[in-house]
């Protein structure tokens, strides 16, 4: 059984409706591959996507969002922002102890249709278009 990472999302997060990768690599150090990268896809579809390769598999999964940025000034306030946030007091750089992570077994589900992920890749499209 392999392993997914993803953002645990509050419920109504505006960050669930951006255009999402997943990264798959080996466990450990036995194999020597590059990660795949596949995306974009909706949330949903990714999680079940993700769920399904590594399902029986010694892989990871990392589900995480995109942030689509228009120009190098943006993604410049990106950065700034994450900066700021791990600088800011009470901030990651303050931290002393070991970050504790939950786990979560999940039972991997139907994994969508190729025609449901082209259906969600036009939504993303459309979304990404009116931005």
């Amino acid at each position: 059984m392999g392993t997914l990472v993803t953002l645990d999302l509050p419920a109504g997060s505006p960050v669930a409706d951006l255009p999402w990768v997943i990264t798959i690599g080996s466990i450990g150090d036995e194999e020597d591959w590059e990660p795949v990268v596949c995306g974009p896809y909706e949330r949903a579809h990714a999680l079940a996507l993700a769920q399904a390769v590594v399902a029986d598999e010694q892989l990871m999964a990392v589900v995480e969002p995109l942030l689509p940025r228009p120009d190098a000034e943006a993604i410049r306030d990106e950065i700034e922002l994450a900066r700021a946030a791990v600088e800011a007091p009470g901030g990651d750089a303050d931290a002393e102890t070991v970050e504790e992570y939950e786990t979560r077994r999940v039972r991997p589900g139907r994994p969508p249709t190729r025609d449901e992920v082209r259906a969600g890749w036009s939504r993303i499209a459309a979304r990404l278009t009116t931005v």
